[in-house]
């Protein structure tokens, strides 16, 4: 008697811009099938006329969709988050503040400053880097 395909599923996170999910994807015999969870909106707050990330509703919303799928057998679990922003962590592992938001006004014309001390060519050499005044590496 041959034995039964084993599905193995997965958990995705994807925080988007503006919204969020959660997605289950089950892979069974090469095939994989994905359902979404759970979605939510992820929208930036003004803290100290900044922009910032929402990390605890964040974290409330993954919560959430953990609730919903209590009981299914995760291989793994994944998150998409934003590609140039980043999180300050204490020596504990703990969030000093949320991460700034990359339509935060704090980048304007840092990208030019940054450029008087390092040429473009050797950043874009070293990095591969766009220009762009969201990406991390001039905020």
């Amino acid at each position: 008697m041959p034995s039964a395909a084993v599905i193995r599923t997965f958990l995705a996170f994807d925080f988007g811009a503006e919204s969020g999910r959660a997605v289950l994807a089950h892979l069974h015999s090469g095939v994989i099938t994905t359902e979404e969870v759970h979605r939510f909106p992820n929208e930036p707050v003004e803290h100290g006329g900044s922009l910032q990330w929402d990390v605890a509703r964040l974290w409330l919303e993954v919560r959430k969709a953990l609730t919903k799928i209590q009981g299914v057998k995760l291989e793994g679990i994944g998150v998409d988050a934003w590609g140039v922003d980043y999180a300050l962590l204490g020596a504990h592992g703990e969030l000093l503040q949320n991460p700034y938001h990359y339509r935060d006004s704090r980048t304007h014309g840092v990208m030019e400053k940054v450029f008087e001390k390092v040429p473009r060519e050797e950043i874009y050499f070293t990095t591969g880097i766009q220009f762009m005044p969201i990406n991390t590496l001039t905020s």
